[in-house]
């Protein structure tokens, strides 16, 4: 592939008229060609193969597969081809799960006709495009304080639930058929993740934040 050959586009979007729309905006652009077209993330992750894209515009809120999931398929099953999330949404939690699925681009489905173009030519060059909300999305959930417990093992999600139940640590060595120095260690390492003083401290922080 030349500077000189098209940028190979496909559309993935479960709205027909969202996507007779795209395609009539491609057709404007001489160095964007499209490929194809799906209606669902099942469909988008089967064509990619086939159609072979350099550039896939994904709409995230779709039935079925969503645009997330679908990015990561898309990545796994064919890492050349790079992602645009293209939405009407801009909630923090969808913006944040698109880039982490592999999606290089997040634009609002009000962008302009040139900026859309331009995220494109970026997107295959391996430049990332973010609109302004998404951006502003970013930065708000890094620097959103961390729920109690986020940082708690399965395990100890385990033993903080048994604990909530009334179970001393025999009855919890017990229960999960573990030693009880096994059990203390991970209570102590409980009481110290969520800053607690006592059980009853972790128990009642648990119950408060809906951690068990």
């Amino acid at each position: 592939m030349t500077e000189a050959d098209p940028i190979k586009v496909m559309i993935v979007d479960d709205h027909a008229v969202v996507r007779s729309g795209l395609a009539a905006f491609l057709m404007a652009y001489d160095d964007l060609e499209l490929v194809g077209q799906a209606g669902s993330g099942k469909e988008a992750v089967r064509l990619c193969e086939r159609a072979g894209p350099d550039v896939v515009l994904m709409d995230l809120v779709m039935p079925e597969m969503d645009g997330a999931a679908a990015t990561r398929a898309v990545r796994e099953r064919c890492p050349e081809v790079q992602v645009i999330a293209l939405t009407s949404f801009k909630e923090d939690d969808l913006v944040t799960g698109a880039l982490q699925a592999g999606a290089i681009g997040y634009l609002l489905k009000n962008v302009s006709a040139d900026e859309l173009a331009n995220a494109i030519r970026a997107a295959r060059a391996g430049k990332p495009t973010l609109a302004a909300e998404a951006a502003q999305a970013l930065i708000h959930t890094a620097s959103a304080p961390k729920p109690p417990g986020h940082d708690l093992t399965a395990r100890e999600r385990e033993v903080l639930a048994l604990m909530a139940q009334g179970l001393n640590n025999p009855e919890i060595a017990d229960k999960l058929i573990v030693g009880r120095s096994t059990v203390k260690f991970h209570v102590s390492s409980i009481l110290g993740k969520l800053g607690a003083g006592s059980r009853t401290e972790a128990v009642a922080m648990a119950l408060q934040h809906k951690m068990v």
